[in-house]
């Protein structure tokens, strides 16, 4: 039977439930469960967002004598309709459910194929698949109809050449360099966020597509209809929450390395940047200057003074971030009492142990708000009261040394259901303690996200990847997929972060074209372990002393020409900063991000949504970056409606057109708008 209640669209037939309820402006929420009631869980959707539904239900005749008269006789006299502004759903008397614009125009539709649909093949497959696994949770799919002319854009960060998501089949799990961010913007006019954090997969077929949930109690989804890409994302962005405003600080350049293991090297760093007269606002102490996985603070034999030296970088306009990982050896002073008190994850079975990297671990349970509680009280004490008060949450996957995700249970579930929500929480610990010590714009680098983590201030940056050009090139897309998918904050480690020396030619080009186009990225950061290995002098006994520092990661270690390269481009990014400023306050208002592909500001352009080479920086410039070893030219596509004059040339070109353009080794293609209002000297 289909029947209206408390402003919703529910139909009912035999143990299914499915209910349809709007969700703020022009978009609805559905949920369908073969349980007894829904869990109440919202996951990503935390706060009601109240919609103004206009139900109509046609004809209340019971749900499956229409059934079993549509099967043979073709006839749907019996169906019910919900609209939410722009977007109205459908559900007939199948349970079929169908999505429309406010033009009537057909965005998304269930897949059915049953005996009705077609009589000669009774495949029964259904366009939504319950099948018990344990207890009240189900493997359960979502399917729905393909469209050949659909381009599909976002779902997070995957190591992959594509930017356009059709045809490709997706795992929704985290991994190191792997993002998981269950939302996408459809070149058709709606965006979709699958709202299960469960481990499972989606596959984008030319033949349908099909979301899977591995572990669940019920199927959760919201569609979102727009005119425009912005007008989706800005929808969306407004239900899950939006960035902060971006800190002034983390405007500039920061840097770091696989480690600086003592207090006297990193001083001596920053006093070298000074020295050289280098724009410099932020500084990393990466791991291992612990004393123990799980103890949250410096090993005073090596960084003595916290407090001063935080001082120190204070007074020279630097701020100290600080590695945090969600390890716990069992050696830490921590480990028996986060037993005890249940906030350490837990295995169905075998040994209980999470992760090997120089010791036996486990993560603590970012999902128990009484486990986040105490990990943050830890880094008060020790990190923030000295004066180090921002954070890197590494290894936030979690990265288990085994990614047998069945064998994991956190509070909140098994991982298997629950898995993907982790990095988010994660970052929500840091969030709400910084803010309780009066940070009203917290900023945390973390390697993972989920949908929704902007709002806890996540900047994410692209894992442990390889210094190749051809990661390189997955990176520039993932980092446009990652906005799309809502997470405006996003960088990389310049250069790649694995196997590449500073005396390696190749590597040395690499880097200065990862340097530019860092420039037009939302931080602009370097990073990287760096070859030969070193810094292995030190006593093996402690925690320090277990791992080598990587050789020297800083600006001016790879020789004359990539130093003034990169002096060059650290001065433009000084001259962006009051353009970044303010296309950061625009994400923090509306949630659009700063890096996009070309087709959010020229959706009219169909050349636009096909271009994955090049993309908007704000609204004023389209960037080109050069990610081949020995290529000194390109072509780049300049989008249709406006003039276009290249930054570095002065050329002026009409937009619409390819057109080529030289890139020396010290130049990235960057084009400005010619009606542009801001002045830039470049």
């Amino acid at each position: 039977m289909i029947f209206k209640k408390d402003n919703c669209l529910i139909y009912q037939y035999d143990n299914e439930t499915v209910q349809i309820e709007p969700w703020g402006n022009n978009a609805v929420r559905v949920r369908a469960s073969m349980n007894a009631s829904f869990t109440g869980n919202n996951w990503t959707l935390e706060e009601k967002a109240e919609g103004k539904g206009e139900i109509v239900v046609y004809d209340d005749r019971d749900a499956s004598a229409v059934v079993y008269a549509n099967m043979y006789s073709g006839k749907n006299e019996s169906f019910g309709s919900l609209t939410n502004g722009k977007i109205t759903a459908v559900v007939n008397a199948d349970g079929v459910l169908s999505f429309y614009n406010q033009d009537k125009k057909l965005l998304l539709k269930e897949q059915w194929k049953r005996l009705k649909d077609c009589p000669s093949m009774p495949l029964n497959v259904y366009g939504r698949e319950f099948k018990a696994v344990a207890g009240d949770s189900f493997h359960a799919a979502a399917r729905f109809i393909a469209d050949d002319e659909e381009k599909i854009f976002g779902m997070g960060q995957y190591q992959q050449k594509y930017m356009n998501m059709k045809g490709c089949m997706l795992e929704l799990a985290q991994r190191n360099s792997q993002v998981s961010v269950p939302f996408y913007v459809s070149n058709i006019g709606y965006g979709f966020l699958w709202n299960n954090p469960a481990v499972g997969k989606v596959t984008f077929g030319v033949n349908g597509t099909e979301w899977e949930a591995e572990c669940t109690k019920e199927l959760d989804y919201l569609v979102i209809a727009g005119d425009t890409p912005a007008e989706i994302e800005e929808t969306y962005m407004g239900l899950v929450g939006k960035a902060p405003m971006m800190p002034e600080y983390g405007l500039g350049f920061w840097q770091c390395k696989l480690r600086y293991q003592t207090q006297e090297q990193l001083l001596a760093v920053a006093h070298k940047y000074k020295e050289l007269g280098l724009p410099l606002d932020v500084i990393v102490v990466d791991f291992f200057h612990w004393t123990q996985q799980g103890e949250y603070k410096f090993d005073e034999k090596y960084w003595p003074d916290v407090p001063g030296m935080c001082k120190e970088l204070a007074d020279m306009g630097i701020r100290v971030m600080v590695s945090v990982w969600p390890t716990v050896d069992y050696r830490s002073e921590n480990f028996r009492e986060m037993m005890e008190k249940g906030y350490l994850v837990r295995t169905e079975s075998g040994v209980r142990i999470a992760m090997t990297c120089f010791g036996q671990e486990l993560f603590f349970d970012a999902t128990n708000p009484d486990a986040r509680s105490y990990v943050w009280s830890k880094i008060k004490e020790n990190y923030w009261d000295k004066g180090a008060r921002l954070y890197w949450l590494d290894v936030a996957e979690p990265e288990y040394t085994t990614y047998d995700f069945s064998n994991y249970r956190y509070q909140l579930g098994s991982v298997m259901e629950v898995g993907n929500i982790y990095p988010k929480l994660y970052t929500k610990g840091f969030y709400d303690g910084m803010k309780a010590e009066g940070d009203e714009n917290p900023i945390n680098l973390v390697r993972s996200a989920w949908a929704g983590s902007a709002k806890y201030g996540s900047l994410v940056w692209s894992g442990d990847i390889d210094s190749t050009f051809e990661c390189f090139r997955r990176q520039m897309r993932a980092g446009l997929s990652m906005a799309m998918a809502g997470i405006p904050w996003w960088t990389t480690d310049i250069g790649g972060f694995h196997g590449a020396s500073g005396e390696d030619p190749t590597f040395r080009k690499l880097f200065i074209r990862w340097f530019q186009y860092a420039c037009f990225c939302p931080v602009m950061r370097l990073h990287g372990n760096r070859e030969p290995q070193k810094g292995f002098e030190g006593d093996m006994v402690s925690g320090i002393g277990l791992f080598g520092s990587g050789a020297d990661n800083e600006v001016y270690s790879f020789g004359e020409e990539v130093f003034e390269i990169c002096k060059k481009y650290m001065f433009l990014r000084e001259t962006l900063k009051p353009y970044i400023k303010e296309q950061m306050r625009i994400t923090h208002e509306k949630g659009t991000p700063i890096m996009r592909p070309l087709f959010y500001d020229f959706p009219e352009d169909k050349k636009a949504w096909e271009t994955d080479d090049a993309y908007m920086f704000g609204p004023d410039f389209c960037v080109a970056p050069m990610m081949e070893e020995d290529l000194y030219e390109r072509e780049v596509y300049l989008p249709e409606g406006c003039t276009w004059k290249d930054v570095f040339s002065g050329s002026s070109y009409e937009g619409g057109q390819t057109v080529k353009v030289d890139a020396p080794i010290d130049k990235i293609p960057v084009f400005m708008r010619a009606d542009s209002t801001w002045t830039i000297d470049f």
